[in-house]
């Protein structure tokens, strides 16, 4: 029997991630993202752990995703928790790790049909 790996190209996927970059659907960008399943890629404004802020946060409560990962670049690092309140008051179930394990939780939820944005520090 032979397999074919099933590759929905509708839905956002990475394809790569490394040192300063991550890869989705083969396109590679060098700059923190936004990553739904069903929306263009964006570029988020947040470079460092230290530049998240309640505006992010808020920004990232507008995009109405069921659960969050935040890619906090090549460590696992946490935010203030108060910080992230506003998100856990909404319903949003937040997850924190570094960006390679972020994309790899992704694609699976993804692949879950979930609701899922990856926000990440690249």
């Amino acid at each position: 029997m032979k397999l074919h790996l099933a590759q929905d190209l509708r839905r956002n996927t990475f394809t790569a991630y490394g040192p300063g970059y991550v890869a989705v659907n083969g396109v590679r960008h060098e700059n923190s993202v936004l990553v739904m399943p069903d929306r263009p890629v964006e570029s988020w404004r947040v470079t460092t752990l230290e530049s998240l802020d309640q505006e992010s946060i808020a920004a990232l409560t507008a995009l109405g995703a069921d659960v969050l990962l935040i890619g906090t670049g090549g460590q696992l690092r946490f935010p203030d928790r108060r910080m992230l309140r506003s998100l856990t008051v909404a319903g949003i179930g937040v997850e924190i790790m570094d960006t390679m394990a972020a994309c790899r939780t992704y694609n699976i939820l993804v692949a879950e049909e979930r609701n899922v944005l990856a926000a990440l520090i690249v």
